[in-house]
């Protein structure tokens, strides 16, 4: 969620301190059901409701904390900077050095749940979150803080496709998963929303270092549930493709920070093209790798030439600059243009947050049925609809009819298309390469939303009224693309998924 969506210090108008970004960043979810997921779904070590809801709940609680760290610091950013004497560059670190590790190695957390299992790596993500939790809490210094939040990316990196690799190796049966699939993709709408409204509570009622503390109980909790309710599993006897793992990590981490340092640079600055260009020649290795030199690839080849596994992955990339013009771009429109303080601008889009988790709901009943081309095509033209609307918007429109009925439109199409893309993208695949599916989808999402916010900002070029015309024309035409895109889909509801020969 996808999301966010909750990139504050790269915004170009203002900094990190102004504003709390949207209220549902990053990315999308609701409660379907797990009773019905209990009562079908094809459980490896037990089939009861009562281990089906916990183990539907602990995917979706994880998913949630993920996508609350992204946005719930940002409210908090301004008294971190009192207590802890950052300096303005230091500050960005602290959310950047979140995302920018969240990003970098959630492929090799997708290959590290396929050969230890997803019990133990969602085990070991969450105890690494949850340490680092308390470390950001307890933290006497800025580079305390920052080292923190690095380390509370890489377990987010490790819970993010453990949690899918949960949903595809626990929930087999078609109708049961796409109901697991609207569940965890609609817990990352809640964690975003939840973001910015828990971290102006906690930093007003308690202290900033809540932000951070909150997650220490929780995640014990949640480390205890996946041990009770999932299955052990044998580790796999495969060397890891260290080689791989290392381009893959450091080349999406040097693009995206590159990308991330547009927003104060140009883009032919040698701080933003060196650090894209390094990660560009270091991701063409990696695939070289992968393809010749690797005897156990992290991202096998053959996995990208599964129709709904590479056609779901790309179609995300544009879903997740299709999100961030959303949840980012509006909420900074209603404080530019239509002059909303933070808070009012995050309640403003609260509707379009319950708009998507509502439909994301139905979207996972239909999904079976209808199948991802049709749903997909139905949400972008949503997508059409609701950014052309609210390209029309200005100074003068009021909230109702200018805003609230586009977001409408643009919340639900997020409702139909996310937790559909999410499903394509991790069908077909052998179950014993579904950690490393969901690593590719997920980060694919992230890649997507974090060189859309740059590519946006950059159209933009100012916070005018014309200039968010031309990013939500933009978004317009993305959605446009993903109607087109949708025709590589399977054309079969994309819910089955191979098992080993």
């Amino acid at each position: 969620m996808a999301h966010d969506r909750s990139r504050a210090a790269h915004r170009p108008p203002t900094t990190a301190h102004d504003r709390v970004p949207s209220a549902a960043a990053p990315a999308i979810a609701a409660h379907n059901g797990a009773p019905a997921i209990a009562a079908r779904a094809g459980m490896p070590a037990a089939g009861s409701p009562r281990l089906a809801w916990m183990i539907l709940a602990l995917a979706c609680a994880c998913q949630f904390m993920v996508i609350l760290d992204s946005s719930i610091v940002n409210v908090a950013l301004p008294s971190i900077a009192r207590d802890l004497r950052f300096s303005p560059t230091g500050l960005a670190w602290v959310v950047d050095g979140y995302l920018l590790t969240f990003a970098g190695f959630m492929l090799l957390g997708g290959r590290a749940a396929d050969l230890f299992g997803p019990r133990g790596t969602l085990a070991a993500g969450l105890v690494l979150f949850s340490a680092a939790s308390l470390a950001g809490g307890l933290a006497t210094g800025a580079e305390v803080l920052v080292a923190a939040r690095i380390a509370q990316g890489v377990g987010a990196a490790l819970m993010a496709p453990a949690t899918l690799a949960v949903i595809n190796t626990y929930v087999t049966e078609p109708r049961a998963r796409a109901r697991a699939f609207g569940a965890w993709s609609a817990s990352g709408g809640v964690g975003g929303l939840a973001g910015a409204l828990a971290g102006g509570a906690l930093t007003t009622g308690l202290s900033w270092r809540w932000v951070f503390l909150i997650n220490v109980p929780i995640g014990a909790a949640l480390i205890a549930v996946a041990l009770v309710a999932l299955a052990r599993t044998a580790a796999r006897r495969e060397p890891l493709d260290l080689l791989g793992a290392a381009l893959g990590t450091a080349g999406l981490a040097a693009l995206i920070y590159g990308v991330m340092r547009s927003g104060g640079n140009g883009w032919t600055s040698a701080s933003v093209a060196g650090p894209i260009a390094g990660g560009l020649v270091m991701l063409a290795l990696f695939v070289v790798v992968e393809a010749r030199v690797a005897r156990q690839p992290i991202v096998p080849p053959r996995l990208l030439r599964i129709q709904g596994v590479a056609a779901g992955s790309a179609l995300l990339v544009l879903f997740g600059a299709i999100a961030i013009a959303m949840w980012y771009f509006s909420a900074v429109f209603l404080q530019d243009v239509l002059g909303y303080g933070a808070l009012a601008a995050g309640l403003g889009q609260t509707p379009a947050a319950v708009a998507f988790m509502l439909v994301a709901r139905w979207a996972a009943a239909l999904l079976p049925r209808v199948g991802a081309r049709g749903l997909v095509v139905a949400g972008s033209g949503l997508f059409v609809a609701g950014f052309g609307w609210l390209a029309w918007a200005d100074a003068g429109s009021g909230y109702a009819a200018a805003v609230l009925g586009p977001t409408l439109l643009v919340g639900a199409g997020i409702g139909l298309v996310f937790p559909t893309l999410m499903a394509a993208a991790t069908a077909g695949a052998p179950e014993r390469d579904a950690g490393v599916v969901g690593g590719i989808a997920a980060t694919a999402q992230q890649v997507g939303g974090s060189v859309g916010l740059a590519a946006l900002a950059t159209a933009a070029g100012g916070s005018s009224a014309a200039a968010y015309d031309r990013v939500f024309l933009i978004a317009a035409g993305l959605g446009a693309a993903v109607a087109a895109g949708s025709l590589l889909l399977p054309g079969t509801p994309a819910n089955g998924r191979r098992r080993d020969r």
